[in-house]
């Protein structure tokens, strides 16, 4: 009988359903697998669900010896962490969860321009502290969203679900880098080059999957070209924005401020950053949304369920 594996908890709907249709074990543990781990599950599963941080690297892949398994359904729209070219290679067809996630990341997205924007995680540690003495008509003065232009990186599902929050919700100008220009329901900007698109943004949102073409996109050029007011907001994958470089134009007054539901070395957060009063940090939140999850979930088992019975895999990404 075909065996599948989950390396993580998932909700209590998924984990149910997965026991209800296939010869399943799912991993207690929250952290990320080790190598030894991996080979082990390579070597005595069919098929194996990961996430983020579950490292299938060509390293772990060429270990494992006499791989068994024929499927990585990975839960989580971005697969960053699974070398495509070395499993497809050994056989092994990858999967991922598109769509189930567009709308939450999009949200936090907008939550994060907002607290960046006007200070609340500033003004939340006040009042936590014990600090705040009252209002007053210059406290923790922050900046306007409505109006403003946003400037994002990637118009893929999620970057355009941003533009149309921006846009609709907020009356936000709208301008984007992307590998093409997009037709949108909206106006909208198409810029050739990032550099160019962060010097006049007010917002840069980074939209853009992970990976080694898109590691330290944002770095010290780049932060260095933002105007001295605009906020970065990061809810793509940490690798694209160059921690250091990010940390010194903060530290510096460069630019206003950040908003970061990710990080380069996650969940290794540097006190550097931690300290700094001008950055919301959220613990990637982006999908954090019990319904969400439990589609992704379904998403993922539905490619396990494809490919056990010889169906098509509904998101097939190699």
């Amino acid at each position: 009988m075909s065996k599948v594996f989950i390396t993580r908890p998932m909700t209590a709907e998924v984990e149910a359903r997965a026991r209800e249709i296939f010869d399943v074990e799912i991993r207690a543990k929250t952290s990320v697998m080790e190598p030894s781990e991996m080979c082990d599950v390579l070597r005595e599963f069919d098929c194996i669900v990961p996430t983020l941080g579950d490292l299938f690297s060509a390293e772990v892949l060429a270990a494992a010896g006499d791989i068994r398994c024929k499927l990585l359904a990975n839960f989580g729209v971005g697969y960053n962490h699974i070398d495509v070219a070395a499993a497809k290679a050994a056989g092994i067809a990858v999967t991922n969860t598109p769509g189930a996630v567009t709308d939450a990341t999009a949200d936090i997205a907008m939550m994060l321009i907002l607290m960046s924007a006007r200070r609340a995680s500033e003004g939340e540690r006040l009042v936590r502290a014990g600090a705040w003495q009252g209002w007053h008509p210059t406290q923790l003065l922050g900046q306007h969203v409505g109006g403003k232009r946003v400037g994002i990186l990637g118009m893929g599902r999620i970057g355009q679900a941003i533009a149309h929050r921006c846009h609709y919700g907020f009356g936000m100008k709208i301008s984007y880098v992307a590998r093409s220009e997009k037709s949108l329901p909206h106006p909208a900007t198409f810029m050739n080059s990032v550099v160019d698109l962060a010097r006049e943004v007010d917002f840069l949102v980074l939209a853009v999957p992970g990976g080694a073409e898109t590691r330290h996109l944002i770095n010290a050029e780049i932060l260095a070209a933002m105007p001295q007011h605009a906020h970065l907001i990061n809810i793509a994958r940490g690798e694209v924005v160059e921690e250091a470089a990010l940390i010194a134009a903060l530290q510096s007054g460069q630019i206003a401020g950040a908003g970061l539901d990710v990080y380069e070395f996650e969940p290794k957060i540097p006190e550097a950053l931690t300290g700094l009063n001008n950055v919301t940090l959220l613990p990637h939140l982006g999908t954090a949304a019990e319904e969400v999850r439990s589609g992704m979930g379904y998403m993922a088992l539905d490619n396990v369920f494809a490919h056990l019975t010889g169906m098509t895999l509904p998101n097939l990404v190699v």
